[in-house]
């Protein structure tokens, strides 16, 4: 059987980073020393700059991350905060560097009043109660790094019940529950097993909107070194905006350097993957890979007709079908499984392994003898092309079908989404919205297109049983 779901949640830490700042500052309130704030710190940055971005660039100054030769300054930008080039910067030339000892990681949190707490919890899951408890201490070390973190971004986990309702049908919005499913989930687990049991590490109540928002400081703002258990937290770096004319990722390097006037240390380093010009914006990529509900769920803004408009197809192979335990068999020898995510993208081919493995899902009556008569990777080979008038028909059928069921269940068609585009006006949130909806839309019915051009030759395909017989019959022809 062959349906149509959502992203599963499990994904929710890929490769990660953002910086919109759409949120007020936190007023400053600290028992630490103040800073004594040269002109010279003050005269690099822009009068408009809020206060607290001031004083989180003067922070970088004293902890000799940033100085007079510092190529790049924070910025009142389209994004809200972000970098810009104090002078022409090269492409390739590096920018940034940022020391490890100011990185939040694991072994940040491991080395803490609440590391041994945190043994045996989810990397993320550590990060967020260390990121927590250091906004309430007023003489954390990262105080000035936190005061300038946005309490909320435009990503759809912070999203009011109204607003969600813009997204009813996609698959941005089955992910964006399930996302937040997740997150309560862990905070109701880990509020009873780590926060409630140890007041004296956390004299504070730790509500589930704090939690939300550790999360998704996490989710927007952290760098990921290899996968999920090696997130970190880099202040200064993270202003970095991100943009579609960045195709590479190859631009972030851990490099040994210079760490402040005596001291050497390992730094995240930042090269520019652009040539900038006085003035220009320092920009990143956030993930070639990504699709837009991706990007809107982990950063609030998403790349509308673009690549990054995805569908996903999920097909399973069910467990009452008379033939799953081959089936099966054969899946998980070409890396799939009973259940196999496809990702769709706009204007692009369709997976490889997609119609294989939809073969598969469909193979039944007299076809299923192809699963005795080969071994796995035949049988596969033997997927690769059309096996059966009937067993073709009904992929298309299966697949049709799932992207009509999937585009009935859509408020709006696709000509009230390009009007609402085409009127401009809308918010942040309902731009994100309809930008999704529609890339769904459009994607859906470049599926459908391809599979109704599929119905539409099925006479014209030679199938499995055909070529074996002509093959059969040329090689009579040879031996005779």
């Amino acid at each position: 059987m062959a349906s149509v779901f959502s992203l599963h949640p499990s994904t929710f830490l890929s490769p990660l980073k953002t910086t919109k700042l759409r949120t007020k500052f936190q007023t400053l309130h600290s028992s630490q020393k103040p800073f004594l704030i040269s002109s010279l710190k003050f005269k690099q940055l822009d009068p408009k700059i809020p206060r607290q971005v001031q004083t989180f660039w003067n922070w970088l100054c004293d902890e000799g991350v940033v100085s007079i030769k510092t190529p790049v300054k924070p910025a009142i930008v389209p994004e809200g905060l972000g970098l810009v080039a104090k002078k022409d910067i090269a492409k390739g030339e590096t920018v940034l560097g940022v020391p490890r000892r100011l990185w939040i990681n694991t072994d940040t949190v491991a080395k803490s009043e609440i590391g041994n707490l945190c043994t045996g919890l989810e990397p993320w899951i550590s990060i967020a109660l260390f990121l927590i408890r250091e906004k309430w201490k007023d003489d954390s070390k990262w105080k000035y790094f936190i005061d300038v973190l946005p309490e909320s971004t435009d990503s759809t986990i912070y999203w009011s019940e109204e607003e969600l309702s813009e997204i009813q049908g996609t698959q941005l919005l089955s992910t964006t529950l399930s996302v937040k499913d997740y997150v309560q989930n862990e905070f109701q687990k880990v509020e009873d097993e780590v926060i409630l049991g140890n007041k004296q590490l956390f004299p504070f109540r730790i509500t589930l909107d704090d939690f939300f928002w550790a999360f998704g400081i996490l989710r927007s703002r952290a760098f990921s070194r290899a996968g999920i258990q090696n997130l970190m937290l880099v202040p200064f770096a993270d202003l970095a905006n991100h943009s579609a004319k960045v195709t590479t990722e190859d631009h972030i390097h851990e490099v040994d350097g210079p760490a402040g006037l005596f001291s050497w240390d390992l730094l995240l380093s930042f090269q520019s993957p652009l040539k900038l010009k006085a003035g220009d914006q320092f920009l990143i990529q956030y993930g070639l890979k990504k699709s837009n509900a991706d990007m809107a769920i982990g950063y609030g803004f998403i790349e509308p007709g673009s690549a990054r408009d995805t569908f996903t197809l999920t097909l399973e192979i069910s467990k009452h079908d008379d033939f799953y335990k081959d089936k099966l068999d054969i899946a998980e020898s070409n890396g799939l499984g009973e259940t196999s995510d496809f990702d769709i993208k706009l204007g692009q081919s369709l997976p490889p392994a997609l119609f294989p493995y939809l073969r598969l899902v469909a193979l039944g009556g007299t076809d299923a003898s192809l699963l005795e008569s080969f071994s796995r990777k035949a049988v596969w080979d033997h997927l690769e092309l059309p096996v059966s008038r009937a067993n073709e028909e009904l992929i298309c059928k299966i697949v049709r079908d799932a992207c009509k069921s999937a585009l009935s269940g859509y408020h709006t068609t696709t000509e009230e989404d390009a009007k609402l585009m085409k009127e401009g006006n809308l918010s942040s949130r309902l731009q994100i919205a309809v930008g999704v909806r529609a890339g769904e839309k459009v994607v859906l019915q470049q599926i459908d297109n391809i599979f109704r051009e599929r119905e539409w030759k099925l006479d014209e395909l030679e199938y499995h049983q055909e070529k074996r017989l002509k093959d059969l019959d040329q090689a009579k022809v040879r031996n005779s």
